[in-house]
């Protein structure tokens, strides 16, 4: 099987329509698929739900697909730096579904794993554990969260060979692993492609069994918050 494809834009050929749950990778703006997000744009496609820890910042990233109106729900667990998904949340226009930032990530790996739920404390006694079923082990409370099953997956790797095996780049790991396996598809965006076998088996994160397509492109890379030492007289 072929997995290296020429674009995002080919990449994504087929598989987009409206009203479907996209699972992204990406931690603010570090690690983030950008390629196929802006592809994403371009296709049109709307009434999205997008599992991600956050939505970019405005203007880039997940953003954009909030400044053209294509989303119409979010599955994060963080919503400061895009003023965009604040306006658009509060007044009524975004669907939110809160999640704790490590439960999140659990429910994408959860759903990688074929598990279609579990229990966790995170979040009891809380509004995140309204209307979801509870249980008790050993005298504590625990309520159920469910595995988060996307039609599609976009994620962003350091580096892959022709067969989707991939190694991240140090904090751009973050959410890319478990986004990558919860997809039925998908597909990845690389810095490098190299030859089957140029890779360290003991240096892969993710299996390329989990990855069906993958690009290379150049990246913006943007920082989201820079912050410099000043210079010392």
């Amino acid at each position: 099987m072929n997995k290296v494809y020429p674009s995002a834009s080919s990449a994504l050929e087929g598989l987009l329509r409206d009203g479907m749950l996209i699972a992204a990778g990406g931690f603010g703006l570090c690690g983030i698929p950008e390629l196929l997000i802006d592809a994403v744009v371009e296709s049109g496609v709307k009434d999205l739900t997008i599992a991600s820890n956050n939505c970019g910042v405005d203007g880039f990233g997940l953003g954009k697909l909030l400044d053209t109106k294509q989303i119409k729900k979010m599955m994060s667990s963080y919503v400061g730096e895009n003023a965009e998904f604040m306006r658009q949340f509060l007044s009524g226009e975004l669907e939110l579904e809160f999640n704790p930032q490590g439960t999140l990530a659990e429910r994408m790996r959860a759903g990688g794993a074929g598990i279609p739920g579990f229990y966790t404390k995170t979040g009891v006694g809380t509004v995140i554990a309204e209307g979801k079923d509870t249980k008790v082990f050993n005298g504590q409370e625990y309520i159920m969260e469910e595995g988060i099953f996307a039609d599609l997956s976009i994620v962003k790797a350091w580096k892959a060979d022709a067969s989707g095996n991939a190694i991240f780049r140090k904090t751009a790991r973050n959410f890319n692993p478990p986004a990558a396996m919860c997809g039925k598809i998908c597909v990845m965006e690389v810095e490098e492609i190299v030859p089957v076998g140029a890779l360290d088996p003991d240096h892969i994160h993710l299996p390329g069994i989990y990855v069906h397509r993958v690009i290379q492109g150049a990246h913006e890379k943007r920082i989201e918050q820079r912050t410099v030492r000043k210079r010392e007289a």
